[in-house]
């Protein structure tokens, strides 16, 4: 192919993406109809593989058990930008479109994501010769940090180190051949026409399994032979309640627990009781700290009524860390599409993504796209605003790669030299064992 301004490769880009829209619509259409969740993302690593195989584009299997890691190439390999889709679905059973047997849906959004990464990818398909570097379009597992005994067990097997998806994947080596990542998600739509967030930080989380062992009794005519466990759950829950108050609001601390299994028959003293809990915050230091202070009110319940305590604390998500200036490319490639009064700086997000896991590696972008109706991962979640989920977002994210890759690669080379990663893979690693550890 001859050689194209910039423009003119932006246009052809944008075509390309409004062009597949069939194509795309169907995955779409295909993946939400088969929703699976983290690391059983069998038939959906499935549709992907074979959509590369459509696409002629060569991939790779495997990556933390269901992954799936295609690769175009460019006129050179000066770098590579990675376009990141998540495979895995949310537990939602009352969604319309929720799996009878599992409760899997994806009232999450992350068909949706699957669908950008190949927009992107047919979109740049025809340029690549005009492009300076290489795009990896890799289909991730398991970002929903749920199922966390089942994750367990994979990891006590030694199927799995970590239960993030992204996690495995840095562990695996996955990432070692990417310079800077990007993908997308959905959140709900403030206007009719939908808007373009651009990311901004987020919380990050340590994932927490809470056991209380106590002693059973028959609970209506010898209740002070046993040792109440539920009780014990419970304060020490209402203790973690009494201090949060002590915590800087600054740090945006949360603490949110679910009773997996609060006892077994009502007639006797609950002998045994798990809770389920995450500790998030907005920087690694609280996250640690408070962590700590947790577990000391935790412990504390089962202290009160003599039962036994223990705590298994997993790596969850690290914090957040966007871009500004993949994010002020993002920002002038969504202006003329979405407009500019529908372009906005996200604000601070207290929920969480592995995402947040590479960002602290390389440079990264996640920008929360209004598309949707109802609230994200619940019953009333609908795509309201097609246009910007399938066409408008893989334009504008699209025409950001070509802004990193073209001509010499200068977009990518200037980002990459005014960042510095906050960890390295090693220090990555360390921290997550050493979280685990309870240090």
């Amino acid at each position: 192919m001859s050689r194209m301004t910039k423009e003119e490769v932006k246009q052809r880009v944008c075509e390309a993406i409004v062009n597949a829209q069939p194509c795309l619509r169907e995955l779409a259409e295909s993946i939400m109809a088969e929703p699976e969740l983290g690391f059983k993302e069998v038939k959906t690593s499935k549709k992907v593989q074979d959509m590369f195989d459509e696409l002629g584009i060569s991939y790779t299997t495997g990556h933390a058990l269901t992954g799936v890691k295609g690769r175009m190439k460019g006129r050179d390999s000066k770098y590579t930008v990675a376009m990141v889709g998540e495979l895995d679905a949310i537990l939602c059973p009352r969604h319309p479109r929720a799996d009878d047997l599992t409760g899997a849906a994806h009232c999450c959004g992350h068909n949706v994501q699957i669908t950008n990464m190949f927009a992107v990818a047919m979109g740049l398909q025809a340029v690549m010769d005009q492009l300076a570097g290489d795009v990896v379009l890799f289909a991730v597992p398991a970002e929903e940090m749920i199922e966390i005994d089942y994750r367990n067990k994979l990891r006590e097997q030694g199927k799995l180190k970590y239960m993030g998806g992204k996690q495995q994947l840095i562990y695996e080596g996955a990432f070692d051949d990417i310079d800077m990542a990007m993908q997308m998600h959905v959140e709900t739509a403030k206007t009719p026409a939908g808007e373009m967030g651009l990311g901004s930080t987020s919380n990050g989380f340590v994932s927490k399994l809470i056991e209380y062992h106590g002693k059973v009794a028959h609970a209506a005519q010898a209740p002070h032979e046993g040792i109440n466990a539920l009780n014990a759950a419970l304060m020490g829950v209402m203790g973690v309640n009494s201090i949060r108050e002590t915590f800087k609001e600054s740090d945006y601390f949360r603490f949110h627990p679910i009773i997996n299994q609060g006892g077994t028959l009502v007639n006797c003293v609950p002998d045994y009781v798990q809770v389920e809990s995450y500790v998030r915050a907005s920087n690694i230091e609280a996250i640690v700290d408070g962590n700590h202070r947790v577990n000391r009110a935790l412990k504390a319940g089962g202290d009160a009524v003599g039962a036994t305590c223990v705590i298994k604390d997993l790596p969850g998500y690290l914090p957040m860390r966007n871009d500004e200036r993949m994010n002020a490319l993002l920002r002038e490639n969504s202006n003329p599409i979405f407009g500019e009064a529908n372009v906005y700086q996200g604000p601070h997000i207290t929920a969480s993504t592995d995402m947040g896991d590479v960002s602290h590696l390389m440079p990264v972008i996640h920008p929360w796209v209004g598309c949707i109706s109802g609230v994200l991962h619940s019953a009333e979640y609908e795509i309201s605003v097609p246009d910007v989920a399938y066409i408008k977002t893989a334009q504008a994210l699209a025409m950001t790669i070509v802004d990193l890759l073209y001509d010499d690669a200068v977009g990518a080379k200037d980002v990459l030299d005014n960042f510095t990663p906050a960890l390295n893979k090693q220090s990555y690693i360390e921290l997550l064992d050493r979280i685990a550890k309870g240090e």
